[in-house]
């Protein structure tokens, strides 16, 4: 068995995935990455880092390729301590009555951003719970960090599916916060983290969302506060390594100062 601990990142080409999974080689993290498409960047880190980064090419909406990401991760370092699951699909927007028909598109957006968790999580627990201890119940045995948002909480117009979905997700996060005692399982609000999804936000978002909640986005990247990903991918990182048993269950924002013990590794 690797001494080094080994992750598992979804959605880890571009964007706050890349910004984490440079984060994670960087402090010496043995990273299986899961992504769709193999991006000039996440090619050049596997250059880098050979030995230490795998890339997994595969869907997180299918399950033969959360089980692939798991057992090839497993063969190259021999054990699994943590999952990072930040894959995620903001498409279909539009409100409800807008999506008559589209059902399928919907379906599709909960397939990534719920039901590809469940699949991952699945496959992952046993590898993850090895080094449960049955005489400490406090030992945190692996980690589990899912990817949120604001969103979860809130109520964006044309961003039904998007929000439903993350609400999902913090739900998922409470119930293994209860079923697992040996693993901290968190759920994270990264911001308003400036990525391509704030890019199609700004130039597809006003046919969907109201004018007020389209300014806002848009306001945010005109001044400037945007979070950046390596910033919100710092959190993600320090959590996945050695966030704190109290974290299980809960959701919680990247910038709170509770969250500061985690911005480094």
């Amino acid at each position: 068995m690797d001494s080094k601990p080994a992750v598992i990142l979804t959605g880890a080409s571009k964007g706050l995935g890349l910004a984490t999974l440079e984060i994670l080689l960087k402090a010496g993290v043995s990273v299986t990455a899961m992504s769709r498409s193999e991006t000039p960047e996440l090619t050049a880190l596997a250059s880098t880092y050979p030995g230490v980064l795998n890339i997994s090419k595969g869907d997180v909406s299918v399950d033969s390729d959360n089980k692939a990401a798991v057992d090839v991760t497993m063969q190259a370092f021999g054990r699994l301590d943590a999952l990072i699951l930040n894959a995620g699909t903001l498409s279909p927007l539009g409100t409800t009555a807008s999506l008559a028909g589209k059902l399928d598109e919907y379906k599709s957006l909960f397939d990534v951003n719920f039901f590809g968790l469940v699949s991952m999580i699945t496959h992952a627990l046993p590898y993850l719970k090895e080094r449960e201890s049955k005489e400490d119940a406090e030992t945190i045995s692996g980690r589990i960090v899912l990817v949120s948002s604001g969103a979860a909480t809130g109520g964006v117009a044309g961003w039904g599916p998007y929000s439903a979905s993350k609400a999902a997700l913090n739900s998922l996060c409470r119930t293994l916060g209860n079923e697992e005692p040996s693993i901290m399982t968190v759920a994270v609000r990264p911001g308003v983290v400036d990525t391509d999804m704030q890019s199609a936000i700004r130039s597809i978002g006003a046919q969907h969302m109201t004018e007020k909640d389209h300014a806002r986005f848009t306001g945010l990247h005109a001044e400037g506060k945007l979070v950046k990903p390596a910033d919100a991918g710092a959190v993600l990182a320090g959590l996945a390594m050695k966030g704190e048993k109290t974290w299980s269950g809960e959701f919680v924002s990247w910038d709170a100062t509770d969250m500061d013990p985690y911005r480094s590794l």
